[in-house]
């Protein structure tokens, strides 16, 4: 029998409303153009299809920017100036190569600040995050790539890399600058030349990124970026030009690329949804669990494929975990996403905050019990309160469907087996966390958990050297790492 832990209620100093926070807005101005074309062989392009659409800022739900509307002709055109590019490029001696990738790294952290509030305005996410993580990371991975690519001799030992060629890229809306650079970087080290499309939604920083590309001096067709909606993204996969197709974004969308590449030699890689388990034991540290939990679906509003949405408890401590859970929630701050105070911003769009407040609702049809703390949300913008259901089950849509959004499902557990169980009782494997003291429980339930990064005592920690990736539903292949630079290369 387990030694009972001591009563520790949790306490809470309670000053009313003796002490508000005073606005602390960002200030640095973000230099957003009123329209973008498209970027095509080093230059602004007018978009053959003579139009544009709207960029809305999550925050206010103000129009910030036009976005170029790309059709088939432009696609065909970024391919042109890719495969033109490619000769050269791809002869380029590897040291050079790196040049280019230190220079765009170092010109992203002179520019950061600028690119940070951009990003915010763009994509609802609160400042600190875009500062203190996203524009931080997005250097990193341009810096480690810079350094493989004089040295990819070494990453296959006894074997040559090689370029694939034109390489078509998708990235999604959640986090548009270091995704673009998750994408970009191992490309371009590895010789390869690019077309990508940023989400419809959160197009501004990728535009932005194309001045960059032209101060680091890239050779013009090395990088083209061509943006749109759905239309737009199936043009750059059904491409012929297009050696290989990278993907993040939804799995349904995942699964469509994958038939319509079926039968062809592109290689593919997706990195696709999650509905990651974050497991308590009764001997973690619990106020430490806590944060790691807040961390885990809170952060960037829970659009986060690799997000801990569902939490596994277990029983003995489940009760102590809520009550703390609940307390910390209480000290959230929803609102301006410039803010500096401001832990939660606003949701990414109208269409995912109608996804998410369906998912929510289907919670309490189906017996959930709900709790979310008092808090003002803004009356312009699009935004939701942090949320979490206990007396979860494993046939609850919010156990089982990737909600995107800052909301928690709670389930409990008994025995290590049984969380494994139920951890794994999932159509996706991206991710995990384990909270306990014991180090030999963490290595046999990361041996067992069936989701390809697995944080224990922590959670969301990314590194440019760590790949990243899933199984299952959430897609192959790897991002960062040799591994993810493997995926950009023939081994020959």
């Amino acid at each position: 029998m387990p030694a009972k832990r001591p009563k520790n209620p949790a306490r809470e100093l309670l000053f009313g409303d003796l002490w508000e926070f005073d606005p602390a807005p960002e200030t640095a101005p973000a230099h957003i153009a009123p329209r973008y074309d498209l970027f095509i062989n080093g230059k602004s392009t007018p978009p053959k299809s003579k139009k544009w659409f709207d960029s809305i800022s999550p925050g206010d739900g103000k129009k910030i920017s036009e976005i170029a509307l790309a059709n088939e002709a432009d696609v065909d055109a970024a391919y042109a100036a890719a495969a033109a590019a490619f000769p050269k490029w791809s002869a380029t001696p590897g040291a050079e190569r790196g040049k280019f990738l230190y220079r765009i790294a170092r010109l992203l952290q002179d520019r950061s600040r600028e690119f940070a509030v951009a990003e915010t305005i763009d994509g609802g996410k609160p400042i600190r995050e875009s500062r203190d993580f996203d524009l931080p990371v997005a250097a990193a991975h341009f810096f480690y790539h810079a350094g493989w690519a004089d040295k990819l001799a070494f990453a296959a030992p006894g074997r040559t890399l090689a370029p694939l060629g034109v390489v078509g890229q998708i990235i999604p809306w959640n986090f548009p600058l270091l995704m673009l650079a998750w994408k970009i970087a191992p490309a371009l080290a590895c010789g390869n030349t690019v077309v990508l499309k940023p989400a419809e939604t959160t197009s501004v920083t990728a535009m932005k990124f194309c001045s960059i590309l032209q101060d680091a001096g890239l050779p013009p067709g090395v990088v083209n970026i061509v943006t749109g909606a759905g239309d737009t993204g199936a043009a750059v996969v059904k491409h012929p030009a297009a050696a290989k197709i990278a993907f993040t974004g939804s799995t349904p969308v995942g699964k469509w690329i994958q038939h319509t590449l079926a039968g062809t030699d592109k290689r593919l890689t997706l990195e696709l949804g999650g509905k990651a388990a974050n497991i308590v034991f009764e001997d973690a540290t619990i106020d430490q669990a806590v944060e790691g939990i807040v961390n885990g679906i809170f952060f960037n509003q829970g659009h986060v494929c690799c997000a801990g949405s569902r939490l596994l408890v277990q029983e003995s401590v489940a009760a102590e975990v809520l009550k703390k859970l609940k307390l910390r929630m209480r000290h959230l701050r929803v609102g301006d996403p410039l803010d500096k105070n401001t832990d939660i911003g606003a949701i990414n769009s109208r269409k995912q905050l109608e996804k998410i407040r369906d998912l929510v609702g289907s919670g309490l049809q189906e017996g959930a019990e709900i709790f979310q703390p008092d808090c003002r949300l803004p009356s312009r913008g699009f935004y939701f309160p942090p949320t979490l259901f206990s007396g979860v089950s494993l046939s609850h849509r919010i156990a089982r469907e990737e909600i995107f959004g800052p909301v928690l499902s709670i389930l409990t557990f008994r025995t290590p087996e049984e969380a494994v169980e139920k951890a794994n009782n999932t159509p996706y494997g991206l991710s995990a966390g384990i909270w306990t003291d014991k180090g030999s429980r963490i290595l046999d339930m990361a041996a067992k958990l069936k989701a390809g990064v697995i944080w224990a005592n922590t959670y969301n920690k990314f590194d440019p050297a760590s790949p990243f990736g899933g199984f299952k539903e959430s897609g192959f292949g790897r991002e960062g790492g040799k591994q993810g630079l493997l995926d950009y290369a023939k081994i020959v």
